[in-house]
């Protein structure tokens, strides 16, 4: 039943959004060229790649620099990727990829695959269901970047800290999946972006 409303809520996403993406592609065109999309290999259920979709927030050929962002002193941030980071809506391409049936709108989020290698066996359990667009981990961690930013050694902070966070909460939703939470998580996720 939640693969029928991914489909269903991504399809319609997909329809309403097609205006304002196509705004958005031409604020991403006019500030820093082509690309649109960035397309990034990503870890999904047992353990297959893919590739995850999103507006492209960061200058060309950044992610050669490092995988992970670092709150509001990160030069590789566009201006115009800073507002689509804000309001998450970098991640709405993420649409096609939960149609397609890479992704879920719930689930855990997919990482990159140098950090899954470094998951513990126990970890690898949030490699049996499909990833997501947003989690309680994608809630609990919205301010991610500004934690990141605080720390002398943010890569290692990542993995020492958030990912272990992260993938406990992975699992709180993956113990007790239901329609139920499903929502519950969608809603609290739209809250959050819009109120916060």
């Amino acid at each position: 039943m939640i693969r029928f409303f991914d489909i269903f809520f991504s399809l319609i996403g997909i329809i309403l959004f097609m205006p304002f993406a196509f705004i958005v592609s031409l604020f991403i065109l006019i500030e820093s060229g082509f690309p649109i999309i960035f397309k990034q290999v990503r870890v999904g259920k047992e353990g297959k790649n893919f590739e995850l979709y999103k507006f492209r927030s960061m200058y060309r050929d950044s992610e050669k620099k490092g995988l992970i962002t670092v709150g509001g002193r990160d030069p590789r941030i566009t201006k115009v990727g800073y507002f689509l980071r804000k309001f998450k809506i970098d991640e709405l391409p993420q649409l096609l990829n939960v149609l397609l049936g890479h992704m879920s709108l719930v689930g855990p989020r997919p990482e990159v695959r140098r950090y899954v290698e470094l998951y513990t066996p126990e970890q690898n359990f949030v490699l049996s269901v499909r990833p997501g667009i947003t989690d309680f981990a994608s809630i609990f961690f919205r301010n991610e970047n500004k934690l990141l930013e605080k720390s002398d050694d943010p890569h290692s902070y990542y993995l020492q800290e958030i990912i272990p966070q992260k993938i406990a909460l992975n699992m709180v939703y993956i113990n007790n999946r239901s329609l139920k939470l499903y929502f519950k998580i969608l809603f609290t996720t739209l809250f959050r972006i819009l109120w916060f």
